[in-house]
């Protein structure tokens, strides 16, 4: 694919969204930024920030704003990074607490330049908001620390209720999508976390260039690596130095992976177009309390 040379797919009319905002959509925002926060809803330009914010959920990312990889689907900047904030587990508790999030998505850059990858900044930031709001649905969306096993541990240790790690793509794709990761190293990963009793959750874009059968063979490693939450929604171009979208995935393309993944043996799938791996879906929050009863 040469995003260079590629002429811009037109958006087809199932590619819209409004903005809604309410109450706590303004007091996430205004807390968010009062406290010098990241967030991947806004960094990513993601279509569903309203209804998220507005439904009591934001996804905030630590360990700054600038990533140490260059995968090419990413709007990330990818300047050179700044030390870690000591202070950031306290200010990204604070901001929960004050803003009265039900659930929060805490993800991250890719900090290759760390010995831990940062995953201690990482425990201290699920602790930290784990004991000052303790009825809060924490779940993590974590890169994949260069494979590294004990700093995968430090961040279950601090115990968030959803493990989360996202393939993003098909193997093939790989190269041109992540070039510096690697899919069966995401895939190990995923299965630490199972293996360790986690509900374990994992996404992919569609539209870069896969087949069905493709993702066919993505969602049955999924599941065989323990995953039993699957996300799809379609790669949207955040600008054209990026990734072109090879193609538009069509609603019903969206509802056959939903089925899909369903026959695979997931226990929850979101799968349409506007769906992002840490979109606010009622099914899913019900799913996962379930499962921490049934562990209760």
């Amino acid at each position: 694919m040469d995003n260079e040379a590629t002429t811009p797919l037109p958006r087809p009319p199932w590619i819209r969204v409004r903005i809604g905002q309410n109450g706590l959509f303004e007091a996430t925002k205004a807390r968010v930024h009062e406290r010098g926060l990241h967030t991947v809803c806004e960094s990513a330009f993601c279509p569903n920030m309203g209804k998220c914010w507005a439904h009591g959920r934001a996804t905030i990312m630590i360990l700054g704003d600038r990533c140490t990889r260059r995968c090419r689907f990413c709007n990330v900047d990818k300047k050179p990074v700044l030390p870690p904030d000591p202070e950031e587990p306290a200010k990204v508790t604070a901001a929960v607490k004050e803003t009265g999030l039900r659930e929060v998505v805490i993800t991250s850059v890719t900090r290759d330049d760390l010995p831990d990858g940062g995953a201690g900044i990482w425990a201290d930031t699920v602790s930290s908001i784990r004991r000052a709001v303790p009825s809060a649905l924490i779940e993590v969306l974590v890169p994949d620390f260069k494979g590294d096993r004990a700093a995968i541990d430090t961040v279950l240790d601090a115990g968030p209720d959803v493990f989360g790690h996202n393939l993003e793509t098909v193997p093939r794709l790989y190269p041109e999508v992540r070039p510096q990761a690697n899919y069966q190293r995401s895939l190990a990963v995923l299965r630490q976390a199972s293996e360790r009793g986690f509900v374990v959750k994992t996404s992919l874009m569609l539209g870069l260039g896969e087949n069905l059968d493709e993702i066919k063979a993505v969602l049955a490693d999924a599941r065989q690596s323990g995953c039993s939450i699957f996300y799809a929604g379609q790669y949207l171009q955040p600008s054209p130095k990026h990734l072109p979208v090879a193609r538009y995935v069509t609603p019903d393309e969206f509802d056959t992976v939903k089925q899909s993944a369903l026959a695979a043996g997931f226990g929850f799938v979101a799968s349409s177009p506007l769906v992002r791996s840490s979109y606010h879906e009622q099914g899913q929050t019900e799913f996962v309390l379930a499962q921490r009863k049934d562990k209760a």
